[in-house]
């Protein structure tokens, strides 16, 4: 981080958390906190946060203590999102010694040259094309919470009384907490929210409203065929055409601009799809890697000049920097993505835990045939998991679900509640943290007027929230055997528990599970589902038919819009 009293640096460095540069500005007279709240330093402490908030929840998966999702109707089952690289032990070894390989080389890459102008522009076009991933992600997702805005599928009234919106019937009902039947409102007959629900529409303007609600949220195919033959069939959203143009766009602007708002909005993009791709994998793992990249940044900054040089002299979007007419402050991506991976961990931990909560023993009788083939039967429990509540479209469900000068919805709207507002300790305790961090990094850079390297103080700040707060619920051992490699997910296997008379398990062991849905076809209400099976069969049967009717795909590319099923009455 930088200080206030210089003019703003020229950059940060590209390969360290931090970004420290150096002043020869005399030592303020006084100290004084409420230097602290001056705009650039606010700007740069509520960025970091914001960016590490949107960024922990996107990265939001179904944890292993929740079932796969309920496929509701008229919708597909969508594949669970992975994790591109989970860390290991060895990256505590390895990325220091590479970032520090990558640091040095910039440096005398800069002694060489004697003018950086000529990277400086390598590096700003290759940025600029990089970032257009993590804009686009940045920006499908924002558009995917704006459309849940418009668009939410329930909302609650002052009394709490929770309407839900079908689009497949174009109505709006209300369901009884005791019999659980619904009920059409017929007076809302619109897919508005709120009071917007009573308004008085035309004919017209309610079926293009249903329409524009039934285009945003439903899924659209793309197909590539040659000679018959699907090579490529996708599935997407409105949103997911808009996200690449807006990205497109702004890397563009900037490239030929060089404006700071947009390189900030870039890097605010690489820092959120960071948290998307990347997993620390387990606590240990995450604490381990934010100690050695501690070692490293304090290393470069205060015995080597690598760090303070190329900080000074590379210009590209891997920092935040904010001006003011007192100064400049500026905070490396590192510092954010850093700590803020496993502030995403303590978040889906949290996660974890809730679901964790939710899961319940069943009654299962379990047949086991002897030697001499006789057969018996015993009754035993087995855990059975809540389905998870994916994220997406619940953010607006969240908000006309919340009444006014409350923070959590009301205690019907359960899928808002599961996806957004569950209970999160450990997340709370590691933003607290950081933010502690921060101020103790600002403070430090204002009574020595020095650019401090973050990590010195977020690292501890961090890690020893959690860790504390896992201590004081006693539940360290639970931390410590979080992991994200996927051995906690028993999606195939039944874990059969047996229990004292006070509930207690006592024991615990594995069965594999015979006649999943995957084999019999058949969801829990013994209703009939399509599998996957079907779905390729049914493309090659209407491939076939091309054919043999009479023509030939020789080429084909094909963007199917989702087909409204019903039609005002």
């Amino acid at each position: 981080m930088s200080s206030p009293d210089q003019s703003p640096p020229n950059v940060a460095d590209i390969s360290s958390p931090s970004a420290p540069v150096p002043s020869d500005s005399p030592l303020p007279p006084v100290f004084s906190f409420a230097r602290l709240f001056e705009p650039q330093y606010l700007l740069v402490v509520l960025s970091a946060l914001g960016v590490i908030w949107v960024g922990a929840h996107g990265s939001l998966r179904r944890p292993p203590s929740a079932a796969p999702p309920k496929v509701k109707k008229g919708e597909k089952k969508r594949e669970e999102e992975k994790f591109i690289e989970g860390l290991v032990a060895s990256d505590a070894i390895r990325f220091p010694l590479l970032l520090a390989a990558v640091l040095m080389g910039l440096y005398y890459l800069i002694q060489w040259l004697q003018d950086p102008s000529i990277l400086n522009k390598i590096l700003r076009g290759y940025m600029s094309i990089m970032s257009i991933t993590g804009l686009g992600a940045l920006a499908g997702d924002a558009l995917d919470v704006l459309t849940s805005l418009v668009f939410p599928t329930m909302w609650a009234d002052g009394k709490g009384q929770v309407y839900h919106i079908d689009s497949h019937r174009r109505c709006q009902y209300v369901v009884d907490k005791e019999t659980a039947e619904e009920t059409v409102i017929n007076s809302k007959d619109t897919p508005l929210p709120g009071r917007l629900s009573d308004l008085t529409l035309s004919p017209a303007l309610k079926r293009f409203l249903w329409e524009l609600r039934h285009l945003l949220t439903r899924d659209w195919t793309a197909r590539l065929a040659v000679y018959g033959k699907t090579l490529a069939k996708v599935d997407f959203h409105v949103n997911d055409l808009l996200r690449f143009a807006i990205a497109g766009l702004v890397a563009a602007a900037y490239h030929w601009t060089g404006w700071d708002a947009l390189s900030n909005l870039l890097s605010m993009a690489m820092c959120y799809f960071s948290f998307l791709m990347f997993s620390p994998t387990s606590f240990t793992i995450g604490t381990m890697v934010l100690a050695s990249l501690f070692i490293y940044d304090v290393v470069m900054v205060f015995y080597t000049p690598y760090m303070i040089t190329v900080a000074k002299n590379i210009d590209a979007p891997i920092k935040l920097v904010f001006t003011s007419a007192k100064g400049a402050s500026m905070l490396g991506l590192g510092d954010i993505v850093v700590p803020g991976m496993l502030m995403a961990l303590a978040l889906r931990f949290d996660l974890f835990q809730y679901y964790q909560r939710q899961i319940r023993l069943e009654p299962v009788e379990l047949a086991t045939e002897t030697a001499s083939g006789t057969s018996t039967t015993t009754t035993q429990n087995r855990r059975v998991k809540a389905p998870y509540v994916d994220t997406r479209g619940q953010w607006g469900n969240r908000f006309w679900t919340t009444p006014l000068g409350r923070l959590s919805p009301v205690r019907d709207a359960a899928e808002a509640i599961s996806a957004t507002a569950f209970p999160k300790p450990y997340f709370y305790a590691s933003v607290v943290g950081y933010a502690a961090g921060m101020l103790v990094t600002l403070t430090v850079m204002l009574v020595f007027n020095h650019g401090q390297p973050a990590l010195l103080y977020l690292v501890p700040g961090v890690t020893g929230s959690l860790w504390l707060t896992g201590l004081v619920r006693g539940e360290v051992k639970d931390m410590w055997n979080y992991t994200e490699d996927g051995s906690l997910d028993t999606e195939d296997v039944i874990v059969v528990v047996e229990v004292d008379a006070e509930g207690n398990i006592v024991k615990e062991s594995k069965e594999k599970e015979k006649g999943t849905e995957k084999e019999s076809g058949k969801s829990e209400d013994g209703r009939v589902q399509e599998t996957a099976g079907k779905d390729k069969e049914t493309e090659r049967g209407e491939e076939q038919d091309a054919i043999t009717a009479g023509h030939h795909e020789l080429f084909l590319f094909s963007i199917t819009a989702p087909r409204a099923v019903a039609s005002m009455p």
